[in-house]
């Protein structure tokens, strides 16, 4: 029997998560907000995403948390390869002070 019991939790237990945490650069954390948000529709349209969700830290506001939940690798390196991601990593990668994407994977059943 699975850990979880709900099947929504079961879902969000499954696949590939990757945790993105950025630290934007001084005067740069609107532009960092707005660059996260316009990942969100096409990010969640891809075939391989379950969940893309960014979150901004409600003490620090340059500060930013991005929630990846893919069916799987094959989904993050999709994600890494698409449009959207490519016509927009620059930018934030220009705009950030720092940026660290951990992959994860489930080990609760």
């Amino acid at each position: 029997m699975s850990e979880y019991d709900d099947p929504a939790a079961a879902n969000l237990n499954t696949g590939f998560v990757v945790s993105v945490r950025i630290i934007a650069k001084e005067g740069e954390a609107d532009a960092v907000a707005a660059i996260l948000q316009s990942l969100v529709r096409p990010s969640m349209a891809e075939p391989g995403m379950k969940f893309f969700m960014p979150y901004r830290s409600a003490v620090n506001p340059s500060e930013f948390f991005v929630y990846e939940l893919y069916e799987d690798r094959a989904g993050w390196d999709a994600h890494n390869a698409s449009p959207h991601f490519l016509a927009a990593v620059n930018a934030l990668v220009a705009k950030a002070a720092s940026r660290e994407r951990i992959p994860f994977l489930p080990f609760v059943a």
